[in-house]
């Protein structure tokens, strides 16, 4: 827990409780709506953005990146509607004719194009690569309060807790639009608060914390994020406010125990390496998930309520 620690494990950690929190929030909103796939189409339609973008640009920098991903999330999102509306078609039909016709354009566009600098592996875009996020100028806790060595943090750092701040910004600001909207669409519609956009301006902020932790959780654990605490949530409480409560406790655990789990559990067991830190995330909070499943108030109080109507 000394400098090694702030220098190697600190940020990655920061990270992880940054992404898991934000998507946590989201995630709430989600589940309620049962649109909890979302998150999912959302990160497998970035892929011909990135290509796009290192072809427009010839770099494969994180922001070029981010601008590319964010693009195709954002066309996907489009695309989603107008499919459902013009073949009159299901949401869940409609997002899977989109986004696995977008993945399939992003490999033909790997497969047609000079784009072998652009690195898409098993590493990044399942796993993600939060272990390589590293503190250099980082010497000892009293780095945190050095002006010259924060200015040094990871970019993945700022760009993470920007997110976060926008998504509380997102909840707070529209609280009404979205509580109403989530819950009661034709009331919402009858008094004005434009349900379809609050919906549409959700999956939007989707696209956008999917995009930004892309490069650090990978395309897929990212999904896990989304409904894994906020599932768990949804079974410990009936009130809105408690919900994003109790998920933001989930996702903090479940980046502080998946982090310290995946790089020192190995160890402790006798094994010589570490494994993936956003996988062991990814796997804690279903972890979380099953447990409220099996324990939560929410299931206990379904299970009485059906002995008695049985009864």
């Amino acid at each position: 827990m000394g400098a090694d620690f702030v220098m190697l494990g600190l940020v990655p950690l920061v990270v992880g409780v940054l992404t898991s929190v934000a998507c946590a929030l989201l995630g709430n909103f989600l589940v309620l709506r049962r649109q909890a796939l979302i998150g999912d189409a959302v990160s497998h339609v970035v892929l011909p953005g990135i290509v796009l973008a290192y072809l427009a640009t010839g770099t494969v920098a994180a922001g070029a990146m981010l601008l590319g991903a964010g693009a195709a999330a954002i066309a996907a999102l489009v695309l989603i509607e107008i499919v459902r509306r013009a073949g009159r078609i299901e949401p869940g039909a409609a997002m899977g004719v989109v986004f696995t016709a977008l993945f399939a354009a992003g490999v033909l566009l790997l497969e047609q194009t000079d784009t072998g600098k652009v690195h898409l592996d098993v590493e990044h875009a399942l796993y993600g690569n939060l272990e390589s996020i590293v503190w250099f100028a980082a010497d000892g806790w009293g780095s945190l309060l050095d002006p010259a060595a924060l200015a040094e943090l990871p970019p993945p750092v700022s760009r993470l807790a920007l997110a976060l701040a926008a998504v509380i910004a997102f909840i707070a600001l529209f609280w009404k639009e979205l509580f109403i909207g989530t819950f009661d669409p034709g009331f919402a519609e009858s008094v004005g608060a434009r349900p379809g956009l609050t919906g549409f301006a959700l999956v939007v902020m989707v696209a956008v914390v999917a995009v930004m932790a892309f490069d650090a959780v990978g395309a897929i654990i990212v999904v896990a994020m989304f409904i894994c605490p906020a599932g768990a949530a949804r079974l410990m409480t009936d009130r809105l406010l408690p919900q994003l409560a109790w998920s933001v406790a989930f996702a903090t655990a479940a980046a502080v125990a998946g982090y310290v789990l995946a790089a020192y559990g190995p160890l402790w067991l006798g094994f010589a390496s570490s494994v993936s830190a956003a996988g062991m995330i990814a796997t804690v909070s279903g972890g979380i998930l099953a447990l409220a499943c099996l324990v939560g108030p929410r299931r206990h109080r379904r299970g009485m309520q059906a002995a008695d109507g049985g009864a």
